[in-house]
């Protein structure tokens, strides 16, 4: 982790929420949680998105203070509530999720007094759930169009979502995230042949919409970075850990990569920026919740503990 105050600055856009776990009710959505771990790894990023006038929606806007999470953008809706997510996690520590519709986050808006801190960003961080919405759907196009560098989180949830909406975001995106099934359903929804290795549909969806950059997860597994301009494509493992729950490590995985990736001055191997993803991301699923406390200390030590894993696996 770096600790030195870095130069680029970012946004995320989109949902905030209430997850209501089995232990109890925890700060999440995407776009946050993605903004929670920028902060922690030293990029200046804000939230924008719209709470209610409620009072979930004055305790989320406390708990982000407290993790260190900006709230200058956050907007307060006086017609619709605060979200809230009821979270179910089967015996696999795979989960699902009940999302209400519509809520606060559906409807956000541009405000002249943030145009200015807006334009003035580096990098856009944005998901497909949160354009929904006409509303916020129009609000995301306007900052697609004045922001230097976007970075799509692919986040495919029944019903919310359609083929039209989520391939037209793809025609924004710098760098793109996915997993593996909702690799699938863009090809079918592109009717890309379903007989080709994920490498060759990757490379078609990238030459269509123009993508530079693509990382496809994969879940233990671990994941694969694709580059258009260079043509190559590079998988890392994921570390093998005792997992609490899935929630967040996806987020968590982003965020790790560009903090690597989009340092300003700094050289960074590919290699770097998916072993420091990939440890984060293990760190967040061996934990509760998807924004665990943390410190330069504490992933360092993390990553230690599993480098002498893997050498006592290969050794044995």
């Amino acid at each position: 982790m770096n600790n030195e105050q870095l130069t680029m600055k970012g946004i995320c856009f989109g949902e905030v929420l209430w997850d209501n776990l089995p232990t109890g009710k925890k700060v999440g959505g995407a776009p946050l949680n993605v903004a929670y771990h920028l902060n922690k790894l030293g990029l200046e990023t804000q939230m924008l998105t719209r709470v209610g006038k409620d009072k979930d929606g004055k305790e989320l806007m406390s708990v982000c203070q407290a993790l260190g999470i900006p709230t200058q953008l956050f907007q307060v809706d006086i017609e619709h509530v605060t979200s809230t997510v009821e979270v179910h996690i089967d015996e696999q520590k795979e989960v699902t999720y009940e999302i209400v519709y519509p809520v606060a986050w559906d409807y956000i808006q541009l405000q002249d007094t943030d145009l200015d801190m807006i334009r003035n960003v580096d990098f856009l961080v944005f998901g497909t759930l949160s354009s929904r919405h006409e509303i916020s759907c129009n609000t995301l196009k306007y900052l697609l169009q004045v922001v230097k560098y976007k970075v799509l989180d692919v986040n495919l949830r029944i019903p919310f979502y359609s083929k039209e909406r989520v391939l037209e975001l793809l025609d924004y995106a710098d760098l793109v995230k996915m997993n593996r099934e909702e690799l699938g359903i863009i090809a079918r929804w592109l009717e890309l042949p379903l007989t080709d290795y994920d490498g060759q549909l990757v490379e078609q969806i990238m030459q269509r919409y123009e993508i530079d950059e693509m990382i496809v997860t994969y879940g233990v597994a671990g994941a694969i970075y694709h580059a258009r301009r260079a043509s190559i494509s590079y998988h890392f493992p994921a570390c093998p850990v005792d997992v609490k729950d899935t929630i967040g490590s996806g987020d968590s995985f982003l965020a790790a990569f560009l903090s690597k990736r989009i340092q300003k001055g700094v050289d960074i191997s590919i290699e770097e920026a998916m072993s420091f993803a990939a440890t984060l991301s293990a760190f967040v699923t061996q934990s509760t919740g998807a924004c665990p406390s943390y410190d330069a200390c504490t992933l360092n030590r993390f990553e230690w503990i599993q480098y002498l894993e893997r050498g006592k696996v290969n050794s044995g």
